[in-house]
Protein backbone atom coordinates (compact mmCIF):
# COMPACT_ATOMS: atom_id res chain seq x y z
CA UNK A 1 0.00 0.00 0.00
CA UNK A 2 3.09 2.26 0.42
CA UNK A 3 3.17 2.46 -2.87
CA UNK A 4 0.16 5.26 -3.27
CA UNK A 5 0.94 8.43 -3.23
CA UNK A 6 -0.58 11.85 -2.89
CA UNK A 7 -0.28 14.94 -4.29
CA UNK A 8 0.05 18.09 -2.41
CA UNK A 9 -3.44 18.87 -3.52
CA UNK A 10 -4.53 15.69 -1.80
CA UNK A 11 -2.81 15.95 1.06
CA UNK A 12 -4.33 19.23 2.20
CA UNK A 13 -7.81 17.98 1.12
CA UNK A 14 -7.28 15.10 3.38
CA UNK A 15 -5.89 16.60 6.12
CA UNK A 16 -8.63 16.14 8.34
CA UNK A 17 -8.58 12.27 7.76
CA UNK A 18 -4.65 12.03 8.30
CA UNK A 19 -4.31 13.70 11.73
CA UNK A 20 -7.10 10.83 13.31
CA UNK A 21 -4.70 8.38 14.80
CA UNK A 22 -7.04 5.54 14.14
CA UNK A 23 -7.23 6.64 10.19
CA UNK A 24 -3.66 8.13 9.33
CA UNK A 25 -2.23 8.21 6.10
CA UNK A 26 -2.58 4.34 5.76
CA UNK A 27 -6.52 4.52 6.03
CA UNK A 28 -6.24 7.48 2.95
CA UNK A 29 -4.06 5.14 1.08
CA UNK A 30 -6.32 2.13 1.32
CA UNK A 31 -9.26 4.50 0.25
CA UNK A 32 -7.18 5.84 -2.62
CA UNK A 33 -6.56 2.26 -3.89
CA UNK A 34 -10.15 1.06 -3.11
CA UNK A 35 -12.61 0.07 -6.10
CA UNK A 36 -16.59 0.61 -4.94
CA UNK A 37 -19.60 -0.37 -6.99
CA UNK A 38 -22.68 1.73 -6.25
CA UNK A 39 -26.23 0.40 -7.53
CA UNK A 40 -28.19 3.40 -7.82
CA UNK A 41 -27.64 7.14 -8.23
CA UNK A 42 -30.68 8.10 -6.13
CA UNK A 43 -32.06 8.58 -3.11
CA UNK A 44 -29.45 6.53 -1.43
CA UNK A 45 -26.66 7.17 -3.49
CA UNK A 46 -26.37 10.62 -3.80
CA UNK A 47 -25.29 11.12 -0.66
CA UNK A 48 -23.53 8.00 -0.49
CA UNK A 49 -21.23 9.14 -3.99
CA UNK A 50 -21.35 12.61 -2.59
CA UNK A 51 -19.30 11.45 0.79
CA UNK A 52 -17.35 8.58 -0.96
CA UNK A 53 -15.58 11.15 -3.52
CA UNK A 54 -14.86 13.63 -0.91
CA UNK A 55 -13.71 11.00 1.37
CA UNK A 56 -11.09 9.88 -1.78
CA UNK A 57 -12.70 6.60 -2.74
CA UNK A 58 -10.48 6.19 -5.63
CA UNK A 59 -12.58 4.21 -7.72
CA UNK A 60 -15.93 4.26 -8.13
CA UNK A 61 -18.80 2.61 -10.37
CA UNK A 62 -21.95 4.03 -10.72
CA UNK A 63 -24.84 1.65 -12.13
CA UNK A 64 -28.10 3.37 -13.06
CA UNK A 65 -30.10 3.32 -16.48
CA UNK A 66 -32.84 6.13 -15.09
CA UNK A 67 -32.74 9.61 -16.39
CA UNK A 68 -33.39 12.72 -13.07
CA UNK A 69 -37.59 13.32 -13.18
CA UNK A 70 -38.92 16.60 -11.37
CA UNK A 71 -40.03 14.47 -8.65
CA UNK A 72 -36.32 13.02 -7.66
CA UNK A 73 -35.46 16.50 -6.82
CA UNK A 74 -37.13 16.40 -3.09
CA UNK A 75 -34.67 13.88 -1.90
CA UNK A 76 -31.94 13.16 -4.59
CA UNK A 77 -29.68 15.91 -3.98
CA UNK A 78 -26.93 15.02 -6.92
CA UNK A 79 -29.44 16.87 -9.27
CA UNK A 80 -30.82 20.19 -9.95
CA UNK A 81 -33.78 21.50 -12.05
CA UNK A 82 -31.29 21.86 -14.90
CA UNK A 83 -30.39 17.79 -15.01
CA UNK A 84 -34.48 16.96 -15.75
CA UNK A 85 -33.79 14.10 -18.60
CA UNK A 86 -30.34 13.13 -18.35
CA UNK A 87 -29.12 10.29 -17.46
CA UNK A 88 -28.63 9.73 -13.61
CA UNK A 89 -25.32 7.72 -13.48
CA UNK A 90 -23.97 10.64 -15.95
CA UNK A 91 -24.87 13.80 -14.04
CA UNK A 92 -23.74 11.83 -11.02
CA UNK A 93 -20.18 11.12 -12.52
CA UNK A 94 -19.78 15.09 -13.19
CA UNK A 95 -21.18 16.34 -9.75
CA UNK A 96 -18.38 13.85 -7.93
CA UNK A 97 -15.64 14.65 -10.22
CA UNK A 98 -16.30 18.00 -9.88
CA UNK A 99 -16.49 17.38 -5.99
CA UNK A 100 -13.19 15.28 -6.28
CA UNK A 101 -10.74 15.53 -9.01
CA UNK A 102 -8.68 12.87 -7.61
CA UNK A 103 -10.76 10.22 -8.30
CA UNK A 104 -11.64 7.95 -10.74
CA UNK A 105 -15.39 7.07 -12.08
CA UNK A 106 -16.76 4.76 -14.36
CA UNK A 107 -20.46 4.56 -15.25
CA UNK A 108 -22.58 1.73 -16.67
CA UNK A 109 -25.61 3.14 -17.64
CA UNK A 110 -27.80 -0.33 -17.90
CA UNK A 111 -30.23 -2.05 -15.62
CA UNK A 112 -28.41 -5.07 -13.55
CA UNK A 113 -29.41 -8.56 -14.31
CA UNK A 114 -28.39 -11.90 -14.32
CA UNK A 115 -26.21 -12.10 -16.86
CA UNK A 116 -24.38 -9.31 -16.38
CA UNK A 117 -23.78 -8.98 -12.42
CA UNK A 118 -21.25 -11.22 -12.01
CA UNK A 119 -19.31 -9.92 -14.83
CA UNK A 120 -19.68 -6.29 -13.27
CA UNK A 121 -18.87 -6.89 -9.85
CA UNK A 122 -16.00 -8.96 -9.98
CA UNK A 123 -13.92 -6.25 -10.66
CA UNK A 124 -14.75 -4.02 -7.43
CA UNK A 125 -13.91 -4.77 -3.78
CA UNK A 126 -16.82 -3.67 -2.04
CA UNK A 127 -20.83 -3.02 -3.68
CA UNK A 128 -23.27 -0.54 -1.96
CA UNK A 129 -27.18 -1.45 -2.89
CA UNK A 130 -28.94 1.54 -2.80
CA UNK A 131 -31.87 0.15 -4.91
CA UNK A 132 -35.35 0.25 -4.23
CA UNK A 133 -37.11 -2.76 -5.53
CA UNK A 134 -37.02 -6.63 -4.30
CA UNK A 135 -35.56 -8.52 -7.45
CA UNK A 136 -32.11 -6.55 -7.54
CA UNK A 137 -31.91 -6.72 -3.83
CA UNK A 138 -31.73 -10.42 -3.83
CA UNK A 139 -29.79 -9.93 -7.20
CA UNK A 140 -26.81 -7.91 -5.69
CA UNK A 141 -27.01 -10.26 -2.79
CA UNK A 142 -26.36 -13.23 -4.26
CA UNK A 143 -23.77 -12.07 -6.82
CA UNK A 144 -21.87 -10.59 -3.58
CA UNK A 145 -22.01 -14.03 -2.15
CA UNK A 146 -21.02 -16.05 -5.13
CA UNK A 147 -18.05 -13.42 -5.69
CA UNK A 148 -17.05 -13.34 -2.21
CA UNK A 149 -17.75 -9.30 -1.90
CA UNK A 150 -19.25 -7.29 0.85
CA UNK A 151 -22.86 -5.93 -0.04
CA UNK A 152 -23.72 -2.38 2.08
CA UNK A 153 -27.26 -2.59 1.64
CA UNK A 154 -29.61 0.23 3.11
CA UNK A 155 -33.48 0.67 2.37
CA UNK A 156 -36.45 3.54 2.83
CA UNK A 157 -39.54 4.22 2.99
CA UNK A 158 -41.92 7.07 4.72
CA UNK A 159 -39.90 8.09 7.50
CA UNK A 160 -38.09 4.62 8.34
CA UNK A 161 -34.70 3.65 6.70
CA UNK A 162 -32.55 0.30 8.09
CA UNK A 163 -28.84 -0.54 7.20
CA UNK A 164 -26.81 -3.47 6.88
CA UNK A 165 -23.65 -4.79 6.01
CA UNK A 166 -23.91 -8.67 4.33
CA UNK A 167 -21.29 -11.07 3.38
CA UNK A 168 -18.70 -9.41 5.08
CA UNK A 169 -15.69 -11.24 6.64
CA UNK A 170 -13.97 -10.00 9.55
CA UNK A 171 -10.78 -9.80 10.63
CA UNK A 172 -10.46 -13.37 12.72
CA UNK A 173 -11.78 -14.82 9.44
CA UNK A 174 -15.88 -15.12 10.29
CA UNK A 175 -18.30 -14.65 7.50
CA UNK A 176 -21.36 -12.66 8.53
CA UNK A 177 -24.69 -13.22 6.86
CA UNK A 178 -26.44 -11.81 4.36
CA UNK A 179 -29.18 -10.83 2.42
CA UNK A 180 -31.15 -14.28 2.67
CA UNK A 181 -30.53 -14.58 6.12
CA UNK A 182 -32.27 -11.66 7.06
CA UNK A 183 -34.89 -12.15 4.52
CA UNK A 184 -35.33 -16.18 2.77
CA UNK A 185 -37.90 -14.91 0.56
CA UNK A 186 -39.27 -11.66 -0.94
CA UNK A 187 -42.50 -10.40 -0.08
CA UNK A 188 -45.94 -11.06 -1.96
CA UNK A 189 -45.85 -8.98 -5.08
CA UNK A 190 -47.11 -5.36 -4.29
CA UNK A 191 -47.33 -6.06 -0.23
CA UNK A 192 -44.34 -3.59 -0.16
CA UNK A 193 -44.95 -0.29 -1.90
CA UNK A 194 -42.24 1.17 -3.47
CA UNK A 195 -41.10 4.74 -2.70
CA UNK A 196 -42.74 5.94 -5.44
CA UNK A 197 -45.91 4.74 -4.39
CA UNK A 198 -45.74 5.04 -0.29
CA UNK A 199 -43.35 7.93 -0.46
CA UNK A 200 -40.78 8.86 1.60
CA UNK A 201 -39.55 11.96 3.53
CA UNK A 202 -37.14 14.27 1.49
CA UNK A 203 -34.14 14.18 4.08
CA UNK A 204 -34.35 10.29 5.24
CA UNK A 205 -32.30 8.71 2.41
CA UNK A 206 -29.54 11.82 3.21
CA UNK A 207 -29.41 9.88 7.05
CA UNK A 208 -29.45 6.64 5.63
CA UNK A 209 -27.72 6.82 2.91
CA UNK A 210 -24.40 8.94 4.82
CA UNK A 211 -24.78 5.91 7.36
CA UNK A 212 -24.00 3.76 4.22
CA UNK A 213 -20.83 5.64 3.21
CA UNK A 214 -19.93 5.05 6.86
CA UNK A 215 -20.28 1.38 6.83
CA UNK A 216 -18.27 1.59 3.38
CA UNK A 217 -15.49 3.53 4.70
CA UNK A 218 -15.12 1.70 7.83
CA UNK A 219 -15.01 -1.95 5.69
CA UNK A 220 -12.34 -0.66 3.29
CA UNK A 221 -10.07 1.25 5.83
CA UNK A 222 -10.42 -1.48 8.43
CA UNK A 223 -11.42 0.92 11.52
CA UNK A 224 -14.15 0.24 13.83
CA UNK A 225 -16.64 -2.55 13.54
CA UNK A 226 -18.73 -2.74 10.33
CA UNK A 227 -23.00 -3.88 10.55
CA UNK A 228 -21.95 -7.25 10.22
CA UNK A 229 -24.72 -9.17 11.75
CA UNK A 230 -26.61 -6.46 12.54
CA UNK A 231 -29.66 -4.71 11.25
CA UNK A 232 -29.56 -1.06 12.44
CA UNK A 233 -33.47 0.68 12.25
CA UNK A 234 -34.18 4.32 12.33
CA UNK A 235 -37.65 6.10 12.45
CA UNK A 236 -37.22 9.90 11.92
CA UNK A 237 -40.44 10.63 13.34
CA UNK A 238 -39.81 9.38 16.91
CA UNK A 239 -35.67 9.78 16.69
CA UNK A 240 -35.69 6.13 17.63
CA UNK A 241 -33.44 3.89 16.39
CA UNK A 242 -33.11 0.14 17.29
CA UNK A 243 -30.04 -2.54 16.45
CA UNK A 244 -31.24 -6.11 15.68
CA UNK A 245 -28.76 -9.48 15.58
CA UNK A 246 -28.70 -11.29 12.26
CA UNK A 247 -27.78 -14.71 12.11
CA UNK A 248 -26.20 -16.82 9.51
CA UNK A 249 -29.27 -19.33 8.38
CA UNK A 250 -28.45 -22.85 7.66
CA UNK A 251 -30.64 -23.27 5.42
CA UNK A 252 -29.46 -20.37 3.06
CA UNK A 253 -29.54 -22.04 -0.51
CA UNK A 254 -26.12 -19.95 -1.28
CA UNK A 255 -23.55 -20.86 1.71
CA UNK A 256 -26.00 -22.53 4.40
CA UNK A 257 -25.28 -26.39 5.41
CA UNK A 258 -26.42 -27.66 1.96
CA UNK A 259 -26.44 -25.03 -0.22
CA UNK A 260 -28.52 -25.86 -3.60
CA UNK A 261 -27.88 -22.36 -5.68
CA UNK A 262 -24.33 -21.70 -7.09
CA UNK A 263 -25.60 -19.04 -10.00
CA UNK A 264 -28.02 -16.01 -10.73
CA UNK A 265 -31.49 -17.08 -10.72
CA UNK A 266 -34.29 -14.90 -12.61
CA UNK A 267 -34.95 -12.97 -10.09
CA UNK A 268 -38.29 -11.25 -11.43
CA UNK A 269 -39.58 -14.57 -11.60
CA UNK A 270 -38.28 -15.63 -7.88
CA UNK A 271 -40.29 -12.43 -6.44
CA UNK A 272 -43.32 -13.56 -8.20
CA UNK A 273 -43.56 -10.22 -10.51
CA UNK A 274 -43.74 -12.02 -14.15
CA UNK A 275 -45.87 -14.99 -12.57
CA UNK A 276 -48.32 -12.13 -11.43
CA UNK A 277 -48.30 -10.41 -14.30
CA UNK A 278 -49.18 -13.65 -16.34
CA UNK A 279 -52.35 -14.59 -14.43
CA UNK A 280 -53.94 -11.39 -14.00
CA UNK A 281 -53.44 -9.09 -16.84
CA UNK A 282 -55.77 -6.41 -16.92
CA UNK A 283 -57.02 -4.33 -19.90
CA UNK A 284 -55.65 -0.72 -19.88
CA UNK A 285 -56.54 2.54 -22.16
CA UNK A 286 -53.91 4.82 -23.16
CA UNK A 287 -53.79 8.81 -21.75
CA UNK A 288 -54.04 9.54 -25.41
CA UNK A 289 -57.60 7.19 -25.95
CA UNK A 290 -58.77 8.90 -22.60
CA UNK A 291 -58.52 12.46 -23.37
CA UNK A 292 -60.45 11.59 -27.19
CA UNK A 293 -63.12 9.58 -24.90
CA UNK A 294 -63.13 12.85 -22.44
CA UNK A 295 -62.92 15.44 -25.37
CA UNK A 296 -65.97 13.35 -27.22
CA UNK A 297 -68.48 12.23 -24.86
CA UNK A 298 -67.96 11.94 -21.04
CA UNK A 299 -71.41 10.23 -20.70
CA UNK A 300 -70.14 6.76 -21.94
CA UNK A 301 -68.04 5.73 -19.43
CA UNK A 302 -67.25 6.47 -15.79
CA UNK A 303 -63.88 7.78 -14.64
CA UNK A 304 -62.85 6.17 -10.81
CA UNK A 305 -60.16 7.49 -9.07
CA UNK A 306 -58.34 4.63 -6.40
CA UNK A 307 -55.88 7.20 -5.00
CA UNK A 308 -56.15 8.86 -1.24
CA UNK A 309 -57.91 12.00 -0.66
CA UNK A 310 -54.62 14.21 0.20
CA UNK A 311 -53.25 12.50 -3.55
CA UNK A 312 -56.78 14.05 -5.23
CA UNK A 313 -56.33 17.73 -3.45
CA UNK A 314 -52.81 17.87 -5.48
CA UNK A 315 -53.90 16.56 -8.81
CA UNK A 316 -56.67 15.16 -10.32
CA UNK A 317 -58.46 14.20 -13.82
CA UNK A 318 -61.89 14.25 -11.83
CA UNK A 319 -64.09 11.16 -11.53
CA UNK A 320 -65.51 9.06 -8.42
CA UNK A 321 -62.59 8.72 -5.69
CA UNK A 322 -63.10 5.12 -4.03
CA UNK A 323 -59.60 4.61 -2.45
CA UNK A 324 -58.05 0.89 -3.15
CA UNK A 325 -58.64 -0.28 0.47
CA UNK A 326 -62.35 0.44 0.18
CA UNK A 327 -62.88 -0.27 -3.22
CA UNK A 328 -64.09 -4.20 -2.96
CA UNK A 329 -66.70 -2.61 -0.43
CA UNK A 330 -67.87 -0.35 -2.85
CA UNK A 331 -68.68 -2.41 -5.59
CA UNK A 332 -72.41 -0.48 -5.73
CA UNK A 333 -71.03 2.64 -6.69
CA UNK A 334 -69.69 0.84 -10.13
CA UNK A 335 -71.57 1.12 -13.18
CA UNK A 336 -71.98 -1.94 -14.60
CA UNK A 337 -73.34 -0.84 -18.14
CA UNK A 338 -70.38 1.84 -18.85
CA UNK A 339 -66.70 1.45 -19.62
CA UNK A 340 -64.94 2.09 -16.33
CA UNK A 341 -61.66 3.65 -16.72
CA UNK A 342 -59.89 3.43 -13.27
CA UNK A 343 -56.62 5.54 -11.97
CA UNK A 344 -54.03 6.43 -9.70
CA UNK A 345 -50.87 7.67 -9.64
CA UNK A 346 -48.55 5.73 -11.73
CA UNK A 347 -51.06 2.73 -12.88
CA UNK A 348 -49.81 -0.14 -10.37
CA UNK A 349 -53.00 0.79 -7.71
CA UNK A 350 -55.55 0.91 -10.46
CA UNK A 351 -54.25 -2.53 -11.70
CA UNK A 352 -54.72 -3.87 -8.22
CA UNK A 353 -58.31 -2.71 -7.88
CA UNK A 354 -58.85 -4.10 -11.04
CA UNK A 355 -57.81 -7.14 -10.34
CA UNK A 356 -59.54 -7.57 -6.54
CA UNK A 357 -62.89 -5.93 -8.56
CA UNK A 358 -62.83 -8.82 -11.30
CA UNK A 359 -61.80 -11.94 -8.81
CA UNK A 360 -64.46 -10.66 -6.32
CA UNK A 361 -67.06 -9.88 -8.75
CA UNK A 362 -66.31 -11.13 -12.14
CA UNK A 363 -66.76 -7.78 -13.45
CA UNK A 364 -65.62 -7.40 -17.28
CA UNK A 365 -65.99 -4.22 -18.19
CA UNK A 366 -62.95 -2.34 -16.35
CA UNK A 367 -60.30 -0.70 -17.70
CA UNK A 368 -56.67 1.16 -16.16
CA UNK A 369 -55.34 4.08 -17.30
CA UNK A 370 -52.19 3.31 -18.62
CA UNK A 371 -49.43 4.94 -16.32
CA UNK A 372 -52.07 6.81 -14.54
CA UNK A 373 -51.34 10.65 -13.78
CA UNK A 374 -47.87 10.23 -14.31
CA UNK A 375 -48.22 9.43 -17.74
CA UNK A 376 -50.98 11.95 -18.43
CA UNK A 377 -49.44 14.77 -17.22
CA UNK A 378 -46.40 13.77 -19.39
CA UNK A 379 -48.17 13.24 -22.27
CA UNK A 380 -51.57 15.29 -22.65
CA UNK A 381 -50.99 17.80 -19.97
CA UNK A 382 -47.88 19.55 -18.69
CA UNK A 383 -49.31 21.98 -16.64
CA UNK A 384 -50.37 18.87 -14.10
CA UNK A 385 -49.05 18.48 -11.47
CA UNK A 386 -47.16 15.63 -10.39
CA UNK A 387 -45.84 14.30 -7.32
Amino acid sequence: MSNIQFSKEELERYSRHLIIPEFNIEGQRKLKAAKVLVVGSGGLGSPMLLYLAAAGVGNIGIVDFDVVDESNLQRQVLFQVKDVGQLKCEVAKEKILALNPHINVQTYNLKLHSENALDLIKDYDLVADGTDNFPTRYLVNDACVLLGKPNVYASIYRFEGQVSVFNYTDQAGKLGPNYRDLFPTPPPPGLVPSCAEGGVLGVLPGIVGSIQANEVIKIITGIGNPLSGRLFLFDALSFETRTLKINRDENNPLNGKNPTQNKLIDYEQFCGINKGQQESVVKEISVQDFKKMADENKSTYQLIDVREPYEQEIASLGGELIPLNNITKSVAKIDQTKQVIVYCRSGKRSADAIRALEKAYGLKNLYNLKGGILAYARQIDHNLATY
